[in-house]
Formats: C-alpha cells, sequence, structure tokens
C-alpha cells in the first residue's frame, strides 16, 4: 500500500466514479491523490455502476503508486452502499461529504471498523477524509479531528461552501478568503492536514494564481477538479531551486552566527532569527522527502 504522508500529498484530484475514461485522464494527471467520488459526480442512477469499477481504480492507483480515495455518500442515504464497495475495494481513504460534526465521524469510524474486521484489514488502517463544505463544517474541524484517529486531513470545499456562506462565487476567490484563513487555523490547532478547496475554473494561470496564495498562508496541499492542473499545482507546492539555495543559505549562516555565540545572523538583509531558521529547515526537509534535495545537503 502506497501512502505518503499527509503534508506530502500536494494535489487531491476529483473525479466521477462511473466513468473509466475520466479515471484513466486521473491516473495520468500526476496528482498524488485521486478522488472518486460517489456523490455529487455520480448521478444517483450510475452508483451501482460506479460501485462497481472501485476495485480496478483501486489496483491501478497501487500501480501508480497514488493514493486512492473514494468519496461516498452520506450514511443515512446511499453512504453505507457506497462504503460496503468502497472497502471491498481496499482504498487508502474514504471521503466524507458535509462533514460537520463528531458524531458523523463516530458513525464513520464504526462503519470502517467493521468492514476491516470483516476483510481481515489492519485495525485503523482505512482513513477518513472530512470535506468540510459548510460554515459549521469549517468551525467543526477541530472537533471532528478529535472524534478519531483516522483523520490525518481535513478539505475544504468550494462550490457548496460559497453556497451556503450566500457568497457570490467569483475566480479570485475572495469570497472564501476568510473560510480559507479559518480553516488552516483550525487544521493546524488539531494536528492534522489542511487541504485548499478546488480552483473550479477552467484557467491554469487562475488555479496557479490561488495555489500560490494558498502556499503563502500555510497550506502543502491543494485540491482540484481539473486532471491538467495537476502537475502545475505539483510544482507550486514543491520547494524550488531558488527557493532551496536561499532556504540553504539561512541555515548556514544562522548556524555559523550562533556557533560565534551570536544571537541572530544578517542573510541577504534578513536577520534571521529562531522561528526563520526553523521555517527555512523544514521547506529543506520537505524537498529532501519530495526527492529534489539530495540527503547529503
Amino acid at each position: 500500500m502506497v501512502l505518503l504522508d499527509p503534508d506530502l500529498r500536494r494535489t487531491w484530484l476529483f473525479g466521477p466514479s462511473a466513468d473509466p475514461a475520466a479515471h484513466a485522464r486521473m491516473l495520468d494527471s500526476g496528482a498524488d491523490a485521486l478522488i472518486v467520488d460517489l456523490e455529487d459526480f455520480t448521478p444517483p442512477a450510475r452508483r451501482p455502476e460506479a460501485r462497481g469499477l472501485l476495485d480496478r481504480f483501486v489496483r491501478e492507483c497501487r500501480q501508480r503508486q497514488r493514493v486512492a480515495a473514494v468519496r461516498i455518500n452520506a450514511l443515512e442515504t446511499d453512504g453505507l452502499l457506497d462504503l460496503a464497495a468502497a472497502m471491498t475495494a481496499r482504498p487508502d481513504v474514504i471521503a466524507y461529504p458535509m462533514s460537520d460534526s463528531a458524531a458523523q465521524m463516530h458513525a464513520l469510524d464504526a462503519a470502517i471498523s467493521h468492514w476491516e474486521r470483516q476483510l481481515d484489514l489492519d485495525q485503523g488502517s482505512t482513513e477518513i477524509l472530512p470535506v468540510c463544505e459548510t460554515a459549521l463544517g469549517v468551525v467543526e474541524v477541530r472537533t471532528m479531528a478529535a472524534a478519531t484517529s483516522r483523520i490525518r486531513c481535513a478539505l475544504l470545499g468550494a462550490e457548496d461552501l460559497a453556497n451556503d456562506l450566500c457568497a457570490e462565487r467569483g475566480a479570485d476567490g475572495l469570497e472564501l478568503d476568510y473560510a480559507r484563513r479559518r480553516f488552516i487555523l483550525e487544521a493546524r490547532a488539531a494536528g492534522i492536514e489542511p487541504i485548499d478547496a478546488p480552483y473550479t475554473f477552467s484557467d491554469v494561470e487562475g488555479a496557479i494564481r490561488e495555489a500560490v496564495l494558498s502556499r503563502r498562508l500555510g497550506y502543502r496541499s491543494k485540491s482540484l477538479v481539473l486532471p491538467e492542473h495537476a502537475l502545475r499545482l505539483n510544482d507550486v507546492f514543491t520547494p524550488g531551486a531558488d527557493e532551496i539555495a536561499r532556504a540553504h543559505a539561512i541555515v548556514a549562516g544562522f548556524d555559523a552566527a550562533r556557533s560565534r555565540g551570536e544571537d541572530r545572523a544578517l542573510v541577504d538583509g534578513l536577520w534571521v532569527e529562531v522561528p526563520t531558521y526553523r521555517n527555512a529547515r523544514r521547506l529543506m526537509e520537505r524537498a529532501r522527502r519530495l526527492g529534489t534535495l539530495p540527503s547529503e545537503t
């Protein structure tokens, strides 16, 4: 089973679950995690057909070394049928729509535990991904994260959230600005990895622009709905050569200053103190884990 650490899953691509051609595009996209969606992306009449495709999809994710996720419907609707089919396919992650309470997470955890016992899977091996796409979901992230250790990440919604806020949707994402900032604060406080909302417009320039802002805010992962955006967004969330060089200079300068007994270092006009030093080391370690920085650097 291939499971990248949550902070290394740079892109989470949503796609329809009843469309094998769409599955092929998802698998070829380069996205780190792939979510086939039995909820909004699949008309109810096609859900039985879609459930029958899950096993092949998960197996192909394994072959491509991608994280395999299935978004089911709410348990009180078609969710139990979805979950039975999904767990038989043995995905890495079960994504849950309209997540907004610990009670939902407890119920889903119990249902997954049942299937893990039935299928002789390691208990606790299947993650839960809350998809927070209402105002209540955004403010309840910490409560949900505390409900089960299966939750390692949470994903911020876009279209449903804008609708719940009675907001006017725009390509600049202004209407989601507060929610985006609140969500990362809540998720970091809960000790889980926040996944930014998808950019649901077609232009790649806008997707990159929004991803750059997300990274500036502290996000290391973003969801998306268009396969052609995946590689460009992976680039945004991967430290580049110039960033690595600057981080290396900060670390080297600060280490040298400390060896001289100084409390801080002046590096390219920036006074480097402990928080900046730690951030630079974090960036270098992330680059190393993503394979863009040699281990000896």
